[in-house]
């Protein structure tokens, strides 16, 4: 009977390449013999009839022996069933007899009598097989020639593929030749059967059961089936049995499987993927998903597994509100992930944003240009239509619709909606997009903006002005906040909570006054710079105006300077390009190692994100504080000598710590903080 591919799977796994089962292409059983014989397949199935015993007057051919193998039968590339492969072997019994008469009175030979001495030899190769519930019986018609008929002598083989069955089965195959002089030869066998492989969930953990026999040596791999493409191995080991490995509910995604196989040639393998309809794996999933551009116009949604979405480009207005569906629509497009997917447009624009969304909901947006084009601008998107006869038609995208420009509406862009027209044909307007539709053009709002808030620029620097006195009249404040002290601050992008974290406490540190260093404020010039010129040009200066490096400890930091203990050749190569503090690692711990860091160093932490032992013990040379439980030791350590009093010092710390509660409320609320197998399967190496 044949094997689904959903049952045989579980054994063979989606990739059969990884055994070493040859592969038989077509539904058609075929059949094939040694050199120098002949035969032919019947067509159909026969009835399983073994007959009677004869005693032939000259030579039989007679099966010796029954071998099988073992194959694939594969309909296409990923639908297979598992194949037995018959290969019999024959030979030749008797002679052939001398006429009694011819011998007794010495009558001469006749040709015609002599004929059947040198004829080839023909038989019927009946091969039955039974494999519950299910029997099948073939015909086989061999011929050899007459110069391979010889008594007891071994004339080759021919073999038949193949028998169909079931994974565990256990099957019967005999074997006899018509017309035949002896009983059939009888090969009983044992089919391969599925390992146990039980999956539970226990609290955040899911447990992997292996009830393979004690002793027994086995390989056990975790990949990720990335359909299209190959699978991606993540995990691998050869264990003893019986196991019971542990995995962390964030490693589960929806096309995580689970291999095991015995440590033996040509062993069959038994796969698994139990998480693809578990809610938590596919939450997993989007977490783990991130859209980057690919210069100068393509984009890309990297992701462990496939993702059934589909994507669009949107205008985010730097008001805030939704990100408005591009007007006229551009294609929207189903997502391949790891795939790079062009860009329908002239230019790009940091308003331009890429929405993923599901048949629910919208799950990602990223408006991947504002790295490199900068922030939100406050331009206006005009959608051009073109219809017969070129005829055209401009409006503005804005939140309550397209607004035509020459309407009598009360919105901005109805009120400019000439010197928008204006701007337009007289080419200060940038072209995103053109077709025979239409196209689509962002225009600048800056001079609308001027001309229309003249006077309250005015008021603006009178009071700039009048502040300016007063900023005099406090000279003696002035030169103290001159010479507050300055604090670079050095921490790994874990994810974008952390890093809303981290934005929160410079901001808060600022207003002590420190002048405050970060990476996050100066993302133009990290990018021209690169991260390690840009990292040796704040420490230098920091550290001659008698300042601090400020270290800010997570567990990606925590890793990557582990990381650079133990390799520092492959982990100064490994950082992003505004990952500042992985560049500077090259130069943070050779102070640490030569003891030049008391004085120029302090470390930090935040409580529940990370435990004290886990700093490394190298940085425990300079102060490491937790916060904000330690807020006010730590900021007396960063000011100095300027440090204020106790009191004063406390009010400042609080001040610190309710500006830091939000992004520590919103940081430790996102689920999925860690990833990591369990204790008994933490090495992923």
């Amino acid at each position: 009977m044949p094997v689904p591919w959903f049952f045989l799977s579980l054994a063979l796994g989606r990739n059969p390449v990884v055994l070493s089962l040859e592969r038989v292409v077509g539904p058609q059983d075929t059949a094939r013999c040694s050199p120098g014989l002949s035969c032919h397949l019947w067509d159909g199935d026969v009835l399983c009839l073994p007959g009677s015993l004869v005693s032939a007057p000259g030579p039989m051919l007679v099966p010796t022996r029954l071998q099988t193998e073992l194959v694939l039968r594969c309909y296409k590339e990923t639908d297979c069933d598992l194949c037995v492969r018959v290969a019999v072997h024959l030979a030749v019994h008797g002679y052939w007899e001398e006429p009694e008469d011819e011998e007794k009175f010495g009558i001469a030979e006749d040709p015609e009598i002599e004929e059947p001495r040198n004829a080839s030899l023909q038989a019927h190769v009946v091969l039955s097989f039974q494999a519950y519930p299910t029997a099948r019986c073939v015909l086989l018609e061999v011929q050899v020639p007459a110069a391979l008929v010889q008594p007891g002598q071994s004339v080759g083989s021919v073999v038949f593929d193949c028998f169909e069955a079931a994974l565990g089965a256990e099957v019967r195959i005999w074997s006899y030749t018509q017309p035949r002089y002896q009983k059939e030869l009888n090969l009983t066998q044992q089919l391969p059967a599925l390992p146990g492989l039980n999956v539970s969930a226990d609290g955040d953990d899911v447990r992997l059961v292996l009830d393979v026999p004690e002793e027994m040596r086995f390989g056990l791999s975790l990949y990720w089936n990335q359909v299209p493409g190959p699978a991606k191995p993540w995990w691998h080991r050869n264990l003893t049995g019986p196991q019971t490995i542990t995995l962390n509910h964030t490693d589960l995604v929806p096309c995580l499987c689970i291999q095991v196989w015995p440590l033996e040639p040509d062993s069959v393998r038994t796969s698994i993927c139990p998480f693809r309809e578990d809610p938590r794996a596919h939450r997993n999933l989007w977490r783990a998903a991130r859209l980057q551009l690919l210069p100068p116009r393509a984009w890309r949604l990297d992701a462990p597994c496939s993702l059934p979405a589909e994507a669009t480009l949107c205008w985010q207005a730097p008001d805030g509100g939704p990100c408005q569906p591009l007007v006229p629509p551009l294609p929207r497009e189903n997502v391949t992930v790891n795939k790079a997917l062009e860009f329908p447009l002239l230019k790009g624009h940091p308003n331009i944003c890429v929405q993923v969304s599901t048949w629910e909901k919208q799950e990602l947006q990223e408006c991947l240009w504002a790295d490199s084009l900068g922030p939100l601008k406050d331009d206006m998107l005009l959608v051009e239509t073109r219809g017969p006869q070129d005829n055209r038609s401009l409006c503005a995208l804005e939140s309550s619709g397209c607004t035509p420009l020459l309407s009598r509406a009360s919105t901005r862009a109805a009120r400019l909606g000439g010197p928008l027209l204006q701007d337009v044909q007289s080419g200060q307007c940038l072209q995103l997009w053109d077709d025979d539709l239409g196209a689509l053009w962002a225009c600048p709002m800056e001079k609308y903006i001027h001309r229309r808030w003249a006077l309250v620029w005015l008021a603006c620097l009178l009071l700039a002005a009048v502040l300016f006195l007063l900023l005099l009249l406090k000279k003696n404040h002035v030169k103290a906040a001159a010479r507050s002290r300055a604090a670079l601050l050095l921490y790994s992008a874990d994810d974008a909570g952390f890093e809303r974290l981290v934005g929160a406490l410079a901001s808060a540190l600022f207003q002590l006054p420190l002048r405050v260093a970060v990476d996050l404020w100066s993302r133009r010039e990290l990018s021209a710079q690169g991260p390690l010129a840009w990292f040796h040009a704040q420490r230098r200066q920091t550290l001659q105006e008698g300042g601090v490096v400020v270290l800010l400890f997570s567990p990606g930091a925590v890793a990557l300077c582990r990381e650079w203990l133990q390799d520092a050749t492959s982990a100064a190569g490994a950082h992003g390009p505004h990952d500042a503090f992985a560049a500077s690692l090259s130069c943070l711990l050779p102070d640490f190692l030569q003891g030049r860091a008391p004085g120029r160093y302090v470390g930090a932490y935040f409580d529940r994100l990370l435990s004290p032992d886990a700093v490394p013990a190298l940085f425990r040379s300079v102060p490491v504080f937790s916060l904000p439980s330690q807020l006010p030791d730590f900021l007396g350590t960063l000011q100095g000598p300027a440090a204020p009093r106790p009191w004063r010092l406390a009010e400042r710390a609080e001040q610190v710590s309710r500006a830091l509660q939000p992004a520590l409320d919103s940081c430790f609320r996102a689920p999925g903080t860690g990833r990591g197998m369990g204790p008994e399967a933490e090495n992923r190496t």
